[in-house]
């Protein structure tokens, strides 16, 4: 046992840290089961604490993921999904929903994943970032995963910002950047389906370039690779290169952690204070990979001078 982990000894719960910024592992829980009072504000002080904390060997259907996700918020009702999500659990995404995406606009799905993350940058994102209620938190569990391959990546957004130097840190603190869907999506020559579908189902929102967190209070540096379209105020290649700083502290080695999936992991993540980067290198390789994903409705950001963000387009607070 380190010094950083927490122990309940009356109910045999252990939140081990696995990195030294971001992540943790809670052990002696079983999720499927209602949870004591006391374990779900442990469960909650370690996400907020550690930005994301992972379980293994748990057995949840769709009912008992809901049930577990709505101890800590109201999941998300979403009005859209794929065939592949389950019926009469509309609060349940499945992510193997993605590999339709691109079949259904004329591209494989290898060519749809590489037109929209063209820079090494690219695929990190928030959930919903151009949002104007970005979801506060993702629970993603797995229920099928390949043998080797399928990975996801989180950094912690709060280490960023607090890893900058003052000045810079002063700098960002006043600013404000558009975030929108689809950006930097790389058009297919001549008539392009899933382009005209961005054009035409638009959501953005003007966000702070740093938020306050509601519940900690910590300043988060709330980028992305995926969403963010201009930083605001300033001319574009300005922007451009204020955004490759910043998205290169966030995605810093030592303020992330990976976490590699065993059918019954589940990960509990503060899409408020994290990015995650979605895996890249197992389309290729012929192995299922089922994931099934629960997110809690969040609030509108609020930058460190009180002001909250805006939307632009096609978004507003609790609408879905």
């Amino acid at each position: 046992m380190t010094t950083d982990s927490v122990v309940d000894p009356a109910k045999g719960v252990e939140v081990l840290p696995v990195a030294g910024h971001i992540g943790a592992e809670i052990t002696g829980v079983d999720l499927a089961e209602p949870l004591d009072d006391a374990v779900a504000e442990l469960i909650r002080a370690a996400v907020l604490r550690w930005k994301v904390v992972f379980f293994r060997d748990q057995h949840l259907d769709h009912a008992a993921h809901i049930a577990f996700a709505r101890r800590f918020g109201e999941p998300v009702v979403l009005g859209r999904r794929g065939s592949a999500s389950p019926e009469g659990f509309p609060e349940v995404e499945t992510t193997a929903d993605r590999l339709e995406l691109g079949g259904r606009f004329g591209m494989e799905h290898d060519e749809w994943l590489r037109r929209r993350r063209h820079t090494l940058l690219r695929g990190w994102h928030c959930d919903h970032g151009a949002r104007i209620d970005p979801p506060a938190a993702t629970i993603l569990r797995a229920e099928t995963v390949p043998p080797y391959g399928g990975d996801t990546t989180w950094a912690n957004l709060a280490a960023a910002y607090a890893g900058l130097s003052a000045p810079v840190r002063a700098f960002v603190d006043g600013l404000r950047a558009e975030h929108r869907l689809g950006v930097g999506y790389q058009p297919r020559p001549g008539d392009d389906a899933y382009l005209r579908r961005l054009l035409d189902h638009q959501v953005a929102s003007v966000h702070p370039l740093v938020r306050v967190h509601p519940e900690t209070g910590e300043r988060v540096l709330f980028v992305n690779g995926y969403y963010v379209e201009q930083i605001e105020g300033v001319s574009r290649p300005e922007s451009a290169a204020l955004l490759e700083m910043l998205l290169e502290q966030v995605v810093r080695p030592e303020y992330t952690v990976r976490f590699r999936w065993e059918p019954g992991s589940v990960a509990f993540w503060d899409n408020r204070a994290t990015v995650h980067l979605a895996p890249g290198d197992n389309a290729h390789l012929g192995h299922p990979r089922i994931m099934h994903r629960v997110m809690l409705a969040g609030d509108v950001p609020v930058g460190v001078d009180g002001t909250p963000s805006e939307a632009l387009t096609g978004t507003e607070p609790g609408r879905w």
